[in-house]
């Protein structure tokens, strides 16, 4: 069995790639598990060499990683050429922090006790279609960094890059085993990943419906899981802020990869008294934002996933008060242009669901507490912004708001040094920054008697 892959923004076959079965899956885990005790066994500062080399090898493919996601995925070359980079950096900074994995001594009556941080066992990393690249580099760095052995489900839509890691971490001296990457439906193989008993841990970035399905399925072995989830985040312009840099920072806040973007600030909150000035500045900004083909240097979006996505996103705007729009490229392709909506309406769909699209929908708000109180509304807490130049009240508002990253006069979501992950339904964990090792790890602890016999 196979199936091709498409181009989003021409709609011409890139590649036919196999889906592998649940026996394969098995044979790729079977893989994993044999290679586990050699790699937990590699002196950390040899560990740390061979990640450090496997961020040089990406490093040196950055262009042809970047041109495989363009056709992958429909990313800006400007993006992916970002992404790969951000692979490789994830890379280095986990390798930096193979051999600053250090556990304690506990002061205790009668002996001395130490703790060791242990290798779960074997990963399995499910990586979704619309950051096929780094996300997978975020889930595979730090697990490989603690010890483990990975096994990564790229999305069927999008699985080149993620096989093209699998082929550079060969290159780079990675033991077979250690890294390995099964393409197919994720009902096949990630299915088995969850099932599988010799698979320890889950990662898994994706849709919320999935991902409580995988997190029944891990609760039956009470396997290790780290969920990423969906969002519907808030970005707060109070009339204090500079409203011309928000409102140009504003569309790339949401029509960056299309909108489809768990991160993206799809709900526009701006303070009453500024709104008609807000409007002004953020329509010429919305206006001007190039969508394009993507392998153009000047793109700053490109298309849709796919066809049947593209419908999904329109289907939110029936019925809606369009504000404003861009523009796009009519003839093949995914594409949609970049749609702005006035939502007086807060329970319609359009502002309560994750639409994963090119469409903002912008709400008036009176005060901080009224800020604060539609900015909550909802099952999601993953990202944000808030803008103003009062410092009290961006802190009151950032620690008010329930999400797990937040910017103040920013739009900016993920930085690898730094934990990402969400509150409520937005997901289960935080990946990246200086923890992140923790939770690839176990914790052992060990009492040594001092005591005569």
């Amino acid at each position: 069995m196979s199936h091709d892959v498409i181009n989003p923004a021409t709609e011409a076959v890139v590649a036919t790639v196999a889906d592998h079965s649940a026996e394969e899956t098995d044979a790729a885990v079977a893989r994993a598990t044999a290679a586990l005790d050699a790699w937990r066994r590699v002196a950390p500062a040899d560990r740390a060499r061979l990640l450090r080399r496997f961020g040089d090898v990406v490093d040196a493919q950055n262009e042809e990683l970047a041109r495989l996601e363009v056709a992958n995925s429909g990313h800006t070359i400007a993006n992916a050429r970002w992404e790969a980079g951000n692979v490789r950096d994830v890379l280095t900074y986990y390798a930096g922090a193979v051999e600053r994995h250090i556990g304690k001594q506990i002061p205790v009556a009668g002996g001395v006790d130490v703790t060791f941080y242990e290798p779960i066992g074997v990963v399995g990393v499910i990586v979704p279609w619309n950051f096929p690249l780094p996300i997978a580099g975020w889930g595979l760095a730090p697990a490989l960094a603690a010890g483990n052995t990975v096994v990564v489900k790229p999305a069927q839509l999008t699985p080149l890059t993620a096989m093209r890691l699998g082929e550079l971490a060969l290159d780079a001296g990675l033991p077979e085993g250690v890294l390995e990457v099964v393409t197919g439906a994720g009902g096949v193989v990630g299915g088995r990943l969850v099932d599988h008993p010799d698979v320890r841990k889950v990662c898994f970035t994706g849709s919320n419906e999935v991902g409580r399905s995988i997190m029944e399925g891990c609760a039956a072995q009470v396997k290790r899981v780290t969920l990423e989830l969906g969002g519907k985040s808030a970005n707060v312009v109070f009339a204090d802020a500079d409203l011309e840099r928000a409102a140009a920072s504003a569309p790339y806040a949401v029509f960056d990869n299309a909108g489809q973007d768990c991160c993206a600030r799809s709900r526009l909150l701006v303070q009453r008294s500024a709104y008609d000035r807000f409007m002004e500045h953020f329509e010429r900004a919305v206006k001007a934002v190039r969508v394009m083909d993507p392998a153009d240097d000047d793109a700053e979006m490109g298309p849709l996933i796919s066809a049947a996505h593209r419908e999904r996103v329109a289907a939110y705007l029936e019925g809606a008060r369009v504000a404003f729009s861009g523009s796009a490229p009519t003839g093949p392709g995914y594409w949609m242009a970049p749609t702005v909506l006035e939502t007086p309406d807060r329970s319609a769909p359009v502002f309560t669901e994750e639409v994963f699209g090119p469409v903002v929908s912008v709400v008036a708000f009176e005060d901080e507490a009224e800020a604060v109180a539609i900015a909550n509304e909802g099952p999601f807490g993953l990202s944000g912004s808030i803008w103003t130049r009062d410092v009290g009240r961006a802190l009151r508002v950032a620690r008010a708001i329930e999400t797990g990253t937040i910017s103040i006069n920013s739009n900016s979501s993920v930085r690898y040094s730094t934990p990402f992950g969400g509150f409520k339904q937005s997901g289960l964990g935080r990946e990246l920054g200086p923890d992140a090792l923790r939770s690839f790890s176990e914790e052992k602890n060990v009492f040594i008697s001092t005591e005569e016999a």
